[in-house]
């Protein structure tokens, strides 16, 4: 109850974030993102499902009461009244242990259906002594689903991982357009300040007319940069609203005021879950995609031993005690016995040959996809890491940029109000300042993705 207190709390203060300022973090993002998206909830159903396919297979097993009954009656003669009621107990093996009770009365009946008056009551077991016997279908099929359930959940991570993987993309997108934002925002009060200053030096005799032209050709400029960023940072917002939701039925929609972390720089590794990455000892055993395709393996292998089983003959044979009496426990002898043997062999095995042929393409073509899998895997970190390290160093060239080009302007500043400069190349270094501003915001986006997608290559699990 207070963890929903507090999420309804903060979704408040999203909805009403007009009049101050709410900063959501990106670890506090994916956690609603994880807790109410509906596709991430649409991901649970992938077990669920595997869940009902195991309780079918387990039904194979279940016991079964069958009753067989049957009447004839023309001209008020009675031609037969025949019923056959059995009880059957499937077990692990090809083996299966039935109880029967048989009672057949009436004048035109097969001489073979005649039964005591009481009834004729039977208990035995039939077994299945080649194809069938340590591996049948509804085993194979109990076992795959049993797997199932644990490819189910590797494959429920690799989903859930995906869409927090789109959703921290667009996380970064939106942090990426309010950067901008604060970048023209500040440059566009300097360029307020120095038309203001300029247009009084005009007035009283101290600068040109030019000059006041071009101080606000340069802030009209920055007021149109301005708007448009702001614009991205609205489309930034609002396709970010798509992550959010208070539950699975009502999407949150971020209004103005609420802002991003600008320290995610700081805290990305430890919410992505990257913060330790070995290359040389990594172990990509434990990695979902491929835990789903071993599972898938190990079903492929289930099925190739349940084709070559087929190949035997089918011999099926049947024992079964007669009684009178069941609850005499003696009344049950060899004496009295009703046996069956069925013999079934196909003299080509065409079918069984070709099952078995597919079962082991199948079993080979996923070793393959194993393999292949592995080393994709394992290229991809390692160059991923490399990129990483390349914006690392990147950043640090970006950040010495941006500090020259600041004293640059700072410089051009004072020696224009000394009247040493021209607001030309106040201007121009203004402008390269931006470029180079932006560039960096560019650049730490471009690390972030990076990130995102080394969060998306491994398939961690979000902390």
């Amino acid at each position: 109850m207070r963890v929903l207190i507090s999420v309804i709390l903060l979704f408040t203060s999203l909805l009403n974030a007009q009049d101050s300022i709410t900063v959501i973090s990106l670890s506090e993002y994916l956690g609603y993102v994880k807790s109410f998206h509906p596709i991430v909830k649409q991901a649970n159903l992938v077990i669920n499902e595997s869940e009902a396919k195991l309780m079918k297979a387990r039904g194979a097993f279940d016991p079964k009461l069958e009753v067989d009954y049957a009447r004839k009656k023309f001209k008020s003669l009675e031609y037969y009244d025949r019923l056959n009621a059995s009880f059957k107990i499937p077990t692990w093996y090809g083996v299966e242990l039935k109880g029967n009770f048989e009672e057949n009365t009436g004048v035109f009946l097969n001489p073979e259906a005649n039964v005591p008056d009481d009834g004729l009551y039977s208990a035995g077991i039939s077994v299945s002594l080649a194809e069938g016997l340590l591996i049948n279908k509804r085993m194979a099929m109990l076992k795959q689903a049993k797997l199932f359930i644990n490819q189910a959940k590797a494959d429920r991570q690799l989903l859930v991982n995906n869409i927090m993987y789109k959703a921290t993309i667009t996380y970064f997108n939106w942090l990426k357009t309010y950067n901008e934002k604060r970048v023209y925002e500040d440059f566009l009060t300097n360029a307020e300040t120095r038309f203001n200053g300029i247009k009084k030096s005009y007035e009283v005799g101290d600068k040109p007319a030019i000059d006041t032209l071009e101080a606000r050709i340069a802030l009209n400029n920055r007021k149109l940069n301005l708007e448009k960023s702001r614009i991205k940072f609205v489309k930034a917002s609002l396709e970010l609203s798509n992550y959010l939701w208070l539950n699975e039925n009502t999407p949150i929609e971020i209004k103005e005021g609420v802002i991003p972390n600008i320290k995610t720089f700081e805290t990305v590794d430890t919410t992505l879950n990257t913060s330790v990455l070995d290359i040389e000892n990594l172990n990509l055993e434990n990695h979902p995609k491929l835990q789903s395709l071993d599972y898938k393996f190990k079903s492929l292998n289930i099925e190739r031993r349940l084709s070559i089983n087929n190949l035997l003959p089918t011999i099926d044979l049947q024992y079964n005690f007669l009684s009178e009496t069941p609850d005499v426990s003696r009344s049950f002898s060899t004496s009295a016995y009703k046996s069956g043997l069925h013999i079934n062999f196909p003299l080509f095995l065409r079918k069984e040959r070709a099952e078995l042929k597919l079962a082991k393409l199948k079993l080979q073509n996923t070793e393959f996809e194993i393999q292949s899998t592995k080393v994709t895997l394992r290229n991809k970190i390692d160059a991923i890491n490399q990129e990483l390290d390349s914006y690392i160093l990147q950043n640090d060239y970006t950040n010495i940029i941006v500090n020259d080009y600041g004293r640059m302007l700072t410089a051009e500043e004072r020696k224009f109000f000394l009247g040493e400069s021209s607001l030309f190349l106040v201007n121009s270094r203004e402008s390269k300042l931006i470029n180079a501003k932006l560039k960096a915001i560019k650049l730490e986006n471009n690390f972030f993705k990076t990130k995102a997608s080394l969060f998306n290559v491994l398939a961690v699990s979000i902390l």
